[in-house]
């Protein structure tokens, strides 16, 4: 019974893994991509922007399919359909076959991200403790492969299709394989000795009680694609560092990211979520703040590894929380939930670039910082209801999952 759920957590996590290699390989290699099909810097921003919305009708449609197939089988094939589009982006000459990859890895983005965050939560329920954290941890830790084997593409000027197919071919047999071991929220409850039927009773996803997640979930994402896409151009134009030094903070962010949900379940097991919510948030101001009054390059930095520590913990327990606020329907409203993600995506990066290039790149620095902040306000939305995780108040087990081993 518990080898199931351990198999369960860990075939989940490797899933989050090559999710992250495979999104950090993509956004890595954008200007490589861009020189393969001759997209110039109009076209770029239309093709970019494309993914998340087409990611975003995926989490919809995810939404509904899911009231007709597990989650488990629609994670077990939109695995494989993002790594072979990640291929088909390397492969391919025609900017029509660009635009067809990219729209299918959207799609399947979309539904791959919904799928994965319901079984985590899931398991999360049926586990009884905070352990959301550490498959966004082991995302991190996909990202920093995917970027660092992007790095290696890009300094020895190797095609794309010879950097993607390696990574392609070793992690879609592996996912394969895995998936075999995948948990549904029903097969959870079962395998920890819970009703079946009362586990998979339907609910209805109230929004006006979804929004205050949904802001959150859209504000953190406008503080990462800060980070993410105007991190190097900052420190190089505004705090004077080199190209080579311009290229660090996004690695240094990811890393941060890492450790912090690495230790972020710890944290919510000891103190609660709302405690480690408002930690996060402050501490991602903070560091928005150093960054907009940084003297110099490494100050700057200081405040790009901050971002990273305190906005780590924001999206997991954010799934997390909606999970509990609708125990009856979290798989619809961690869909909806998702679509959040992109929202924040679309706007951040422009939003950021058209401060910047109005007034300044540290008064832009400021906006992110006050959206974050404004998750205070909302802190209140991931205090435990049905599920109480935290020291002295963890729901009692219905399986004996945590003794004896670490899980992963």
């Amino acid at each position: 019974m518990t080898d199931v759920l351990r198999r369960g957590r860990a075939s989940l996590a490797f899933s989050f893994f090559a999710q992250g290699a495979a999104f950090a390989l993509l956004v890595t290699r954008i200007p490589a991509i861009q020189d393969r099909y001759g997209v110039s810097d109009g076209l770029l921003p239309v093709f970019l922007a494309a993914v998340p919305i087409l990611a975003g009708i995926g989490s919809v449609t995810t939404e509904q399919l899911v009231k007709r197939i597990r989650p488990s089988l629609l994670l077990r094939w939109s695995q494989p359909v993002v790594l072979l589009a990640l291929l088909g982006v390397g492969a391919g000459g025609q900017m029509a076959e660009l635009a067809v990859a990219l729209g299918v890895f959207g799609l399947a983005v979309g539904a791959l991200d919904a799928s994965m965050n319901m079984l985590g939560v899931s398991l999360q329920r049926t586990y009884g403790r905070s352990i959301m954290l550490s498959f966004h941890a082991a995302y991190s830790l996909g990202g920093i492969l995917g970027a660092s084997l992007a790095w290696v593409g890009a300094h020895w000027h190797l095609a794309l299709w010879v950097s993607y197919l390696p990574v392609v071919a070793v992690l879609l047999p592996a996912a394969l394989v895995g998936s075999r071991w995948y948990v549904d929220g029903d097969a959870a409850e079962v395998a920890a000795g819970t009703d079946a039927a009362e586990a998979s009773r339907a609910g209805a996803v109230v929004f006006r009680l979804l929004l205050p997640l949904c802001l959150v979930m859209t504000f953190a994402y406008i503080g990462d694609s800060t980070v993410s896409n105007w991190s190097a151009k900052y420190l190089q134009d505004t705090l004077g560092s080199s190209e080579q030094l311009a290229t660090v903070p996004y690695n240094v962010y990811m890393v941060t990211t890492l450790l912090g949900r690495a230790i972020g379940d710890f944290g919510v097991r000891k103190f609660g979520a709302v405690p480690v919510v408002r930690l996060g948030a402050v501490v991602a101001a903070g560091g928005f703040a150093v960054v907009a009054v940084a003297p110099g390059a490494w100050v700057g930095m200081l405040g790009f590894t901050l971002v990273g520590l305190g906005l780590c913990v924001l999206v997991p327990q954010t799934f997390a929380a909606a999970g509990r606020m609708f125990p009856d329907a979290s798989d619809a409203a961690i869909a909806r939930l998702n679509i959040f993600n992109y929202v924040g995506f679309l706007i951040g990066s422009p939003l950021v670039g058209a401060l910047g290039d109005a007034w300044s790149y540290r008064w832009a620095m400021l906006v992110p910082m006050a959206l974050v902040l404004v998750t205070l306000a909302y802190a209140h939305s991931f205090a435990p209801k049905a599920d109480r995780y935290g020291d002295a108040h963890e729901r009692p087990r219905t399986a004996d999952v945590g003794r004896g081993s670490n899980g992963l």
